[in-house]
């Protein structure tokens, strides 16, 4: 959980410091413009407050590993992928997104910092403690940063400690650590299907990588 607010304030920066031409460009997101990513982003800050603020009085059904689903490759058929990208486009201007972000991403920010880790909370019919959440969902910001400046090399990366706390909750969901020759980049990278393994990358990986690419949702 301590890792939640270096990681999304990290994140939100970097999208402050884009220029308008960035937000055009390519995001590591199949089919996805970085306007579309940071959209995203605007519906994943919504997520956070909407299950911060939705208590569960049962036991934890989850916990931060077990809060990611492992599926198939999407196929660009999902309709929510869709109105993602439709829903970017009608901001027209980048600063609109952008200040639509940054509004609700302070947000999301400060409730995390006030949320009680112990607290049970419901979000997708699953139950977690709050911490277990912002935990899992530091893996989602690391991933999205990588994702946001996959082809902005001038813009910031993500710091170090939210890389690798999120290759260790990889790791579980995985069931294996990755090769210690992987840096906790690459690990992100090739673990969850974003660029494939390099012949050397894929010997190294032996067994582990038949389970790859791990597509979370």
């Amino acid at each position: 959980m301590d890792l939640f607010s270096p990681s999304w304030a990290a994140l939100r920066a970097a999208v402050a410091g884009l220029s308008d031409e960035d937000f055009s460009r390519p995001s590591g997101c199949r089919g996805w413009l970085v306007r579309d990513l940071v959209c995203h982003l605007v519906i994943d800050a919504q997520d956070v407050l909407i299950t911060l603020a939705t208590p569960a009085d049962a036991e934890p059904t989850r916990d931060a590993a077990g809060y990611w689903e492992v599926g198939a490759v999407p196929d660009g058929e999902d309709p929510l992928d869709a109105l993602t990208v439709r829903l970017a486009a009608a901001y027209g201007e980048p600063w609109l997104l952008a200040f639509h972000l940054d509004d609700v991403g302070s947000a999301a920010g400060r409730a995390a910092a006030l949320a009680d880790p112990s607290a049970r909370v419901s979000t997708r019919d699953q139950v977690l403690t709050a911490g277990d959440y912002l935990s899992a969902y530091v893996l989602e910001w690391t991933l999205h940063h990588l994702d946001l400046v996959a082809h902005l090399p001038h813009a910031p990366r993500p710091p170090a400690e939210g890389l690798a706390g999120s290759r260790a909750l990889l790791e579980r969901i995985a069931g294996a650590p990755f090769p210690a020759s992987f840096s906790d980049e690459n690990a992100l990278l090739v673990g969850t299907g974003r660029r494939s393994p390099t012949a050397a990358e894929a010997a190294a990986l032996g067994e582990l990588g038949a389970g790859l690419p791990l597509v979370l949702g």
